[in-house]
């Protein structure tokens, strides 16, 4: 048996039954501690969750830069996205207390997509966000709670970045919170887009100064997004550069 089939019967018949469990465990336990005002219970099954999904699996993941963003303040990570486990990689590195906005069609998964709604996490339409999405990350944010977006929308297919779409960070500049970018590489070996196979591999982690926004208005969005997207491309395609072939 070859290592790519190797890979696609521990996925199968390792790691999704792992996985499941771990989400099941961390769904109940963060479910009832959302009866309970002000829990950081939630927040804390998240991490569990995402460092056993990262253990299981074999990957490993090389953080940077966290000492850059000041704790006690409220920030919008902004990341490039190319796998699912560019999740649990930044949920258990990034020690912020972070909601994410994800697809709608999340929420309609037993435990995992219990947990997003009952903590306080952002389900939307992908091509219809609507105010009361907006509304909402108003709200956390003025909790205190940050927030973890992908603005290409989408996961990439090569592990490229993609474009950054502008509507975040219209809500950061309204919002008055600063931006903080966050380059992640490695994700897309371990599980690629459109792929069951998973396989163990070594992550990075990179976060770059916060970017104020204050006294910026509506019209900078664009060029923000922008401004982003090149920070977040340029240490993807350098870190990428600099890795071993696989």
């Amino acid at each position: 048996m070859g290592i790519p089939a190797f890979h696609w019967w521990r996925t199968v018949f390792f790691l999704i039954p792992a996985i499941g469990l771990y989400t099941i465990v961390a769904g109940t336990v963060s479910l009832t501690s959302t009866l309970f005002r002000g829990s950081r219970l939630a927040h804390r099954c998240m991490q569990w969750w995402s460092w056993g999904i990262l253990a299981t699996t074999g990957v490993t993941v090389s953080p940077s830069g966290i000492e850059r963003v000041p704790p006690k303040r409220s920030y919008v990570f902004v990341s490039n996205h190319s796998s699912f486990y560019d999740i649990p990689v930044i949920y258990w590195h990034v020690p912020f207390d972070m909601r994410i906005i994800a697809k709608a069609s999340l929420g309609a998964f037993p435990f995992i997509g219990w947990h997003l709604r009952r903590a306080g996490h952002v389900l939307v339409q992908r091509d219809n966000p609507g105010a009361s999405a907006f509304a909402q990350v108003k709200t956390l944010m003025a909790g205190g709670h940050s927030l973890i977006v992908f603005p290409e929308g989408t996961r990439s297919a090569d592990g490229n970045v993609g474009r950054f779409r502008s509507g975040i960070f219209q809500l950061a500049i309204e919002a008055g919170l600063p931006v903080v970018p966050i380059a992640v590489t490695g994700t897309h070996h371990v599980m690629p887009k459109n792929q069951l196979t998973t396989s163990p591999g070594h992550a990075t982690l990179e976060v770059f100064d916060p970017i104020e926004t204050e006294g910026l208005s509506r019209d900078d969005a664009k060029a923000l997004a922008k401004r982003v997207e090149d920070i977040i491309a340029g240490a993807v395609a350098r870190t990428t550069q600099g890795a071993p072939a696989c």
